[in-house]
């Protein structure tokens, strides 16, 4: 198999990949700096406070974006195999 044909499936898994984590990743930090800003300007230094509300938004992002995210990757996976022969010759 030549190196070009790795190297952009490689290229392409990782993108699905960046692109399916996004909205959770995305989610999870935006709210991180909600709370640290709300932690900065009451004062609480509570080690703990984030975890909840941080948990509670990337669960709900899943929820959310679920059918997208199984989407994507269906269609990165039939664009996958689909290629196979091509890949083969």
């Amino acid at each position: 198999m030549p190196v070009e044909i790795v190297l952009g499936l490689v290229t392409d898994a990782l993108k699905v990949a960046l692109l399916v984590s996004a909205p959770m990743l995305l989610t999870a930090l935006i709210v991180g700096i909600i709370i640290s800003l709300f932690q900065s300007v009451t004062q609480i230094q509570e080690m703990t406070l984030t975890f909840i509300p941080k948990i509670l938004a990337t669960f709900l992002a899943l929820v959310i974006t679920l059918p997208w995210m199984v989407q994507t990757l269906m269609d990165y996976f039939n664009r996958l195999f689909s290629a196979i022969p091509g890949m083969l010759r």
